[in-house]
């Protein structure tokens, strides 16, 4: 493939054409953007690789130009009030999936879903109580990637119309984690590090509002381990805010996380696991730094730390510390649905996923010492289960 395939104006330009439309707001998205598609042209695409990320990037970028049109049409959309919104967050694979999913079953809750962190911008004519057809057509791809062994279930179980993380949104903006493998790619990577992400947020929480505007709910349930890099911005922005922190054994997830990163990377271009490893681990301990140097400068009322083997053996009672922590209702309806959810979805459900450090370049001293701030303040190091 050539590498114009990846040139900014003819990605903007059909974007353009495909929409009809020329407004893509803040310009502040461009320089994210051309930082990615500079990193993308070094990673040795392969051409099934540079096929993907150029439609990845056209459809980011028409639905930009869509959310834009909105906003033009329908200015009140920015003046919705977010509150008292749940955030979890943490490292990656430390049960916030799990935990999100659970507290979803509330009927309180109004957490993203999948279609529509990927297709935040309304349909125009659609008729009321008619089922989105993107929504439609996301299942049944999902379905037909599934029947022939193409998702990575076991990994992370993704439903199109289930709870799913923030990142979706905040890919419009180019200025984020974005699928979680750029922040660990050269030169994105340094970037993301040294960017102020106030724009980036403000502009997230204007695609919570058009969300919120299209299907309101009570309180937003939202999550990401990549909210690590802006606790400070989430409680500037909602002071009313609720974060969950959950915690977990290092050397239980960091060979878990590359894997799943070497999964995502694998359809693009070869992965060097041996080095993957340190670049995880760094990405993180410096997500953790970020977290807590914030944590520190905040209201700690608006935290909770959630261990992950007391949420494995007792999901329910982890819910009940959350909703009294935060002085929130829990109907005896909730719940019900709550100890439903957990009977019918026990650990390992969607298959087991194998992994070691040792095939990631990494070792058990190297994890512990890099992470070792983090581990005393929170005592989360347990005895290593292999």
């Amino acid at each position: 493939m050539s590498e114009v395939d990846l040139d900014c104006d003819k990605l903007l330009a059909e974007a353009r054409q495909r929409t009809g439309l020329d407004d893509f707001g803040d310009p502040r998205f461009r320089a994210g953007l051309a930082v990615l598609l500079e990193t993308y042209r070094r990673a040795g695409l392969t051409d099934k690789g540079t096929v993907s990320t150029r439609k990845r990037f056209v459809q980011l970028l028409s639905t930009r130009l869509r959310i834009e049109d909105a906003f033009r049409r329908h200015p009140e959309i920015r003046q919705r009030a977010i509150r008292g919104p749940m955030y979890l967050t943490g490292l990656p694979r430390t049960g916030t999936s799990a935990l999100f999913n659970l507290l979803g079953m509330d009927p309180a809750s109004r957490p993203l879903l999948t279609w529509e962190g990927i297709s935040p911008d309304p349909i125009a004519g659609l008729p009321a109580g008619t089922e989105d057809p993107r929504l439609v057509a996301m299942r049944e791809r999902y379905e037909q990637a599934r029947q022939k062994g193409l998702g990575f279930d076991a990994i992370h179980f993704v439903r199109p119309d289930g709870p799913e993380e923030c990142v979706l949104l905040q890919s419009h903006s180019f200025s984020d984690a974005q699928l979680g493998i750029e922040v660990l790619m050269e030169p994105y990577a340094t970037w993301f590090q040294q960017q102020d992400l106030h724009w980036m947020y403000a502009y997230y929480a204007d695609l919570l509002r058009l969300l919120d505007w299209q299907r309101p709910g009570e309180r937003w349930l939202l999550k990401s381990p990549a909210h690590l890099w802006a606790l400070d911005i989430l409680v500037e922005m909602f002071p009313d805010v609720c974060v969950i922190w959950t915690h977990r054994n290092p050397l239980e997830i960091l060979a878990s996380y590359c894997s799943m990163m070497e999964t995502l990377m694998a359809g693009r271009f070869a992965v060097d696991r041996a080095a993957l490893g340190p670049t995880v681990l760094e990405y993180l301990a410096r997500s953790l730094e970020r977290g807590m140097a914030a944590r520190d400068a905040t209201d700690p009322g608006r935290f909770l730390d959630i261990d992950y083997r007391a949420f494995v053996d007792d999901p329910l009672a982890a819910v009940e510390s959350i909703y009294a922590h935060f002085r929130l209702p829990l109907g005896e309806a909730a719940r019900r649905t709550m100890r439903d959810y957990v009977a019918n979805n026990p650990r390992g459900k969607h298959g087991a996923h194998e992994y070691s450090l040792e095939q990631y370049g990494l070792t058990a001293a190297q994890v512990t010492e890099r992470l070792t701030t983090y581990l005393e303040r929170f005592a989360v190091f347990r005895e290593h289960r292999s």
